[in-house]
């Protein structure tokens, strides 16, 4: 078996954390995230992405620097004020309506929202401690506990709203990269757990389609970069870290595996059942694979390029493997790294080390081979046939099962093909009702348009006449006034003219009555002179009178 991330064959972790820097500084301090069976529960100081190690770690670096310059090279941009009724928190996101915050997040400037991730940022980093982790903590809960989330409402989400959510639920900040280059409905799946979270693999899931118990009952579990103990994703390229299985292509911490008891003393799958070596025990598939020349592949392949600390970290791991060892090679080849190990301690340089471990593994490979010219380790005729027979049982049924997989494959293929002809039907339908819909819309905007159009001249036309009107009864009123008027001088011309009529007749009669008494007064001249004299005076009083307001009226 090749060492893990240089085996060429299709879909296995070269073409997925191939990209994936050699560079042991970067790697050593990738930490890993925490996951569940059925929800991904990462705390931020555990996440493997939380401290920005990308995948593609030169191309992404070339590309920060570039950005960084042209940052540098143009002027800040003015951050807007904003409302209070206008911002959300993060709190705000994970509990909220998409819709509701997605429209909001539209009429947020960049910068506030940049200033959302980079607050989720130093949450995911745990940089505030025990705070930052409740606080995290929170925002999964609510995420988590939210029915709607789903593939259908998260298309309606806002950019950032989304990288947000995905970062929350997988508590990874690399999504929150401003050089992510996921797309919308990739983030999506990687939030319902149909694509892998780890930003260097990005399958779908389940990977390469595996049907086994681990893929099928894990959300989001990814076999091809995933350890099958504990469910982490981490960068680490070219090392003894990982083991990868012969036989499923599942792959497990060293760590774990040596924790969990799946590194142990078995049979040896090359020297007959009699032989014990250490061997790996898969627990996806229930298979054992031998350590020793999977360890002796990954230093002959890649121990040239590590450094000091890599080798001796390497070193460490094969001692860890083999310290249990019983069998002789096993045992050599622990006490041999813990030789090096102490000498590189007290100074001995990588270059050497890395030289005697090689030759050493080549003076393995001579041994084994004079063991067997020296008639050790050979079998029965018998034996080896039946060994034989066995081996070519066990080439068939491989070979049954991997057509009967390919028949699986080609008819899951061709369902899914149906299926995505069938999609594109329904969404060609849709489009067409849609199109139609739309006509429909568009004939009654126009026939409100026209509606609208019309209230307003009729509206306009009563405007106009209510203005004539006005003008009418202005004018009107300005008549009644003046006719108003003149009746009241009409009035008090013909009443004084009746008051004239009705003084002229009583002069009149005060006359006739004064000639009356001029006749009767000879008569009674002896006896009434003075009384006569008075009556007159009085009568001449009265008419003066009379006569003194009919001369004002006139």
């Amino acid at each position: 078996m090749l060492p893990p991330r240089q085996q060429q064959q299709p879909g296995s972790l070269q073409t997925s954390l191939s990209l994936v820097s050699s560079d042991p500084h970067m790697s050593s301090n990738a930490q890993e995230p925490r996951f569940n069976s059925d929800n991904i529960h990462e705390s931020p100081t555990e996440s493997a992405s939380s401290r920005e190690t990308w995948p593609t770690a030169d191309a992404v670096t070339a590309k920060m620097l570039n950005g960084k310059t042209e940052n540098d090279s143009t002027e800040q941009p003015v951050i807007r004020r904003l409302a209070s009724a206008d911002k959300i928190s993060l709190r705000d996101i994970a509990r909220e309506r998409i819709d509701v915050i997605s429209e909001k997040m539209h009429r947020l400037p960049d910068e506030f929202l940049d200033e959302l991730k980079n607050q989720l940022k130093t949450i995911l980093e745990g940089n505030g401690g025990s705070q930052s982790q409740e606080e995290f903590l929170i925002l999964q809960k609510f995420v988590q506990s939210r029915s709607d989330l789903t593939a259908k409402t998260l298309i309606r989400a806002h950019r950032a709203q989304l990288e947000i959510l995905v970062a929350i639920n997988m508590g990874i900040q690399a999504f929150l990269h401003p050089n992510s280059s996921l797309s919308q409905t990739s983030l999506i799946e990687v939030f319902v757990y149909k694509r892998c979270r780890n930003i260097a693999c990005q399958n779908q899931l389940p990977a390469d389609d595996c049907t086994c118990e681990i893929c099928a009952s894990r959300n989001g579990f990814c076999n091809l970069c995933m350890c099958v103990i504990c469910n982490r994703f981490d960068f680490e390229v070219n090392t003894c870290r990982w083991i990868g299985c012969d036989f499923c292509s599942h792959w497990t911490h060293t760590g774990c595996a040596i924790r969990d008891g799946q590194i142990c003393m078995g049979p040896s799958a090359k020297s007959g059942a009699d032989l014990t070596e250490m061997v790996f025990g898969c627990r996806a598939c229930n298979r054992t694979s031998e350590l020793l020349g999977w360890v002796k592949d990954v230093f002959q392949h890649c121990a040239r390029a590590w450094d000091r600390e890599a080798l001796m970290r390497e070193l460490d791991f094969v001692s860890r493997i083999f310290r249990g060892s019983d069998d002789t090679r096993g045992k050599k080849l622990f006490l041999k790294c813990e030789d090096l190990l102490e000498k590189m301690r007290g100074g001995q340089a990588e270059s050497i080390a890395c030289r005697s471990i090689l030759v050493f593994f080549q003076e393995l490979d001579m041994e084994s081979s004079t063991s067997l010219e020296n008639g050790e380790g050979l079998v029965a005729p018998q034996e080896a046939c039946n060994q034989i027979a066995d081996v070519v049982q066990e080439a068939i049924q491989k070979m049954e099962m991997v057509a009967d997989e390919k028949l699986r494959m080609f008819k899951k293929a061709r369902l899914a093909l149906d299926a995505c002809e069938q999609e594109l039907e329904d969404k060609a339908k849709e489009v067409a009702e849609l199109k139609v819909e739309r006509q429909k819309k568009k004939v009654q905007i126009e026939e409100l348009e026209k509606i609208v159009r019309l209230k307003h001249a009729e509206a306009d036309m009563f405007q106009l006449k209510a203005n004539e009107t006005k003008q009418e009864a202005e004018r009107l009123q300005s008549i009644a006034l003046a006719k108003s008027d003149k009746a009241e001088e009409e009035y008090t011309s013909s009443y004084l003219k009746l008051r004239l009529s009705e003084a002229e007749a009583e002069k009149k009669y005060l006359f006739e009555k004064i000639k009356l008494q001029e006749s009767s007064r000879a008569s009674q001249s002896s006896n009434g002179g003075d009384l006569s004299q008075m009556t007159y005076s009085k009568i001449r009083e009265l008419l003066q009178g009379y006569n003194a307001p009919s001369k004002t009226d006139s």
